[in-house]
């Protein structure tokens, strides 16, 4: 089956198993009939993480196991998604103490990719309120994983991209509140230094994000959004059903270009007329705000489209921001999500993405063009320090990739203990050299 990442670049040709149970999977590892793979839930990472000759689908492992409603603790198999985890605790007042920008990825996904938010400023990664996993080994064992069993294998895993095994079930924390509604206070920003002293000025609110207008020069260099929000206390709960409208088909190439993402820009950053506005949204808009529109991916053309996330420190943020905003609005290649979030300090697993400083997420559509500005912004990145999301990367090289992760080869060393290298096995992992070509 040729199948993609969510940024429907590149295809792969592979065989899609989907058991139905742990107790089916782990028979299929002890009889030796399956070689190497990689796990794949909802496929929402963007580039080639979740392709392999084999792939395990978590489909069907999808059931809750129990909650704990004294503290918050929910056990449900790896394959749960975001989407169901909502539809079924949101109601009882429950919500993700970290749920990234959309709800279409599983339990096991955000385990593996170490997922960030709006709050990590606050309250780091959803690894840091993961209590325990399963995971399943190349020999067939199920081990227990925690901050204090099999730490060293616990530590490859979150973030690890699903190359330490297949993450089973989880036990993790969940956060209370009182209605499905969020405080939001959206500030305008009249460029870059002023959205930066903006985020230092309100480092103390819940969730923080911006929205950037990356093809201003100039005085209006990153120009922008800061969006702020807490969970309301009002409203109750309301399920938000609604149509949701859909990309029918793959929008030809030439619809996506300077002209029309500043078209965009204008109208999305003029549509706050004032310097301060504040509402009450319902919080699937606030948190997911693409997943309002259907295969949103075909705007950008058949040949897919490629997303460039990067975290620089925060001492470098103003200058480093700068300098790649500077080459991206030289280039001409406007990207039509551009997202600014501040993060906290990091946590010790191995490959995990976020450190103290300043990330921002940008979408290309793929093209010769695009790649060789990637390559430069590469550069710009490391001379201040930063690294590339695994999750959104598609195109990174082995060097670029090695230079930002400098615990890659402690990470490698517990792949060896566990034997589990070059049986999970991606793309990915064999682009960044991980793993040797099968």
């Amino acid at each position: 089956m040729l199948i993609s990442g969510w940024g429907q670049y590149p295809y792969a040709e592979a065989e899609i198993l989907s058991p139905v149970s742990s107790i089916e999977l782990q028979q299929d590892f002890k009889d030796g009939k399956t070689t190497v793979c990689v796990a794949r839930g909802l496929g929402r990472s963007y580039g080639d993480s979740s392709l392999s000759s084999t792939v395990i689908s978590t489909r069907y492992l999808n059931r809750f196991h129990c909650f704990d409603e004294t503290a918050g603790v929910l056990t449900c198999d790896a394959g749960v998604s975001l989407d169901d985890l909502l539809g079924v605790f949101v109601p009882k007042d429950w919500f993700p103490v970290v749920t990234p920008g959309t709800r279409f990825v599983t339990v096991g996904g955000a385990i593996a990719s170490d997922v960030h938010g709006k709050n990590h400023h606050n309250v780091g990664t959803f690894c840091d309120h993961v209590l325990s996993f399963r995971i399943l080994i190349a020999n067939g064992d199920i081990l227990n994983c925690s901050p204090s069993e099999n730490r060293d294998l616990f530590l490859a895993s979150c973030g690890g991209m699903g190359l330490t095994g297949l993450i089973l079930d989880a036990t993790f924390k969940l956060k209370k509140i009182e209605s499905s509604f969020v405080e939001e206070t959206t500030y305008k920003a009249a460029n870059l230094k002023e959205c930066l002293a903006l985020f230092d000025e309100h480092n103390s609110a819940i969730y923080s994000v911006a929205w950037i207008d990356c093809l201003k020069q100039g005085k209006e260099l990153g120009r922008s959004l800061l969006m702020l929000g807490r969970h309301s206390d009002k409203g109750g709960y309301i399920d938000l059903k609604k149509t949701v409208p859909s990309i029918p088909f793959n929008m030809p190439g030439f619809c996506l270009n300077k002209f029309s993402v500043g078209v965009f820009n204008s109208l999305y950053y003029g549509r706050v007329r004032e310097k301060i506005q504040e509402r009450q949204v319902h919080y699937s808009p606030y948190f997911y705000p693409l997943d309002g529109i259907e295969n949103w991916t075909r705007l950008y053309g058949a040949k897919g489209f490629v997303q460039y996330q990067f975290v620089i420190p925060k001492e470098a943020g103003l200058e480093g921001m700068t300098c790649v905003l500077d080459k991206i609005a030289q280039s001409g290649a406007g990207s039509f999500l551009s997202v600014l979030k501040v993060f906290g300090k990091g946590n010790d697993n191995f490959l995990s993405f976020p450190f103290e400083g300043y990330t921002l997420a940008l979408d290309f559509k793929v093209s010769t063009r695009t790649f060789e500005l990637l390559d430069q912004l590469d550069a710009i990145v490391h001379d201040y320090g930063g690294r590339i999301y695994l999750t959104k990367d598609a195109r990174m090289s082995e060097r670029v990739f090695k230079k930002g992760y400098p615990e890659w080869e402690a990470f490698q060393t517990v792949r060896e203990k566990y034997g589990v290298l070059g049986i999970f096995s991606s793309l990915q992992s064999r682009r960044l050299g991980l793993d040797v070509e099968h």
